[in-house]
């Protein structure tokens, strides 16, 4: 059997990850600070065990140790990141078991997402000042992340060659390197289109990112905490008392499309859901519609009604 130390092992695991997985660089991100916090308990002198070595005892040690200090949830992501990267060790021969295959995660609930009401929206956009400098185009991001149900990082990596107008669709590239159509309509392109009218002579694009669709003001592209940054200032001058996010225009984007009879696996298409079962959360919101729904609309309702008068 190979033998392997931490560094070397989890620095192949996430290049693994990145080429061969495809993994964003927010999970590789995530996953890389959770096998850091495995490696600094098993290198502890009490323990000292390299990723070779570690037994499934020594794993559920560690997890009773992060029990008390981390959530349900970021308990299951660091489980998955343990289980994946054993999984790792023992297809390339580090390893001829792997300690960590039946460990079970804490069981979480599903949370439900923030959303906004068609209300909150059109206060949240009044807020941007046109007469800025940048007003426009923070007014056409947040256009793309509401009328479209862009992740960010999707937003950020958008070129204008994604862009087909013509056809009425932009091409968003998700998670896993994967590629998919989302319709836009033409309210929503003319508010691009006002941003793209200012992009060349008010952001002058540095070499290489000629074709990146949202710049910042030295003519590179836009980070996540930029546009963090603008969503909370925004939400603040818009009188919004929710805790929201750039994602929660995603939530919003997909609530809204199901009120209005948007059928759930047209949605899962545009959110670029790998399972339905991720698009089935946004049936929280209407709940109460489709209640309403029966009690006006079905047979048995009316007969109910009569009973009871």
């Amino acid at each position: 059997m190979l033998s392997v130390n931490w560094k070397q092992a989890i620095d192949d695991y996430m290049l693994y990850m990145k080429i061969e997985r495809s993994s964003s660089e927010a999970t590789i991100s995530s996953y890389r600070f959770d096998l850091k916090q495995l490696e600094t308990f098993c290198t502890a002198p009490n323990l000292n065990r390299s990723p070779s070595e570690l037994s499934t005892e020594d794993l559920k040690q560690f997890l009773a140790v992060i029990t008390d200090v981390l959530s349900a949830r970021s308990q299951s992501r660091m489980l998955s990141a343990i289980k994946g990267f054993f999984g790792y060790l023992q297809f390339e021969g580090y390893r001829e078991d792997h300690p960590a295959s039946l460990l079970e995660a804490p069981k979480i609930g599903r949370k439900l997402p923030i959303y906004l009401s068609s209300d909150e929206i059109d206060r949240f956009f009044k807020a941007i000042d046109l007469s800025s400098t940048h007003g426009y185009r923070n007014q056409a991001l947040f256009e793309l992340l509401y009328a479209c149900g862009l992740r960010v990082s999707e937003l950020l990596h958008l070129k204008l060659s994604d862009l087909y107008f013509k056809e009425d669709f932009i091409k968003v590239t998700g998670k896993g390197n994967k590629s998919r159509l989302v319709p836009i309509q033409q309210f929503s392109q003319d508010r691009l289109q006002q941003y793209l009218e200012l992009r060349v002579q008010t952001y002058q694009p540095k070499p290489t990112y000629e074709d990146v669709l949202f710049l910042n003001r030295r003519g590179k592209s836009l980070t996540r905490a930029m546009i963090f940054t603008l969503t909370q200032n925004l939400s603040a001058l818009a009188g919004i008392s929710k805790k929201i996010s750039p994602h929660t225009f995603r939530h919003s984007f997909a609530t809204h499309i199901l009120e209005n009879g948007g059928d759930l696996r047209a949605i899962q298409l545009m959110l670029g859901h790998q399972s339905i079962t991720t698009t089935e959360i946004y049936l929280h919101s209407s709940a109460e519609k489709l209640r309403s729904t029966v009690e006006l609309m079905h047979p048995r309702s009316g007969i109910n009604r009569k009973d009871r008068s």
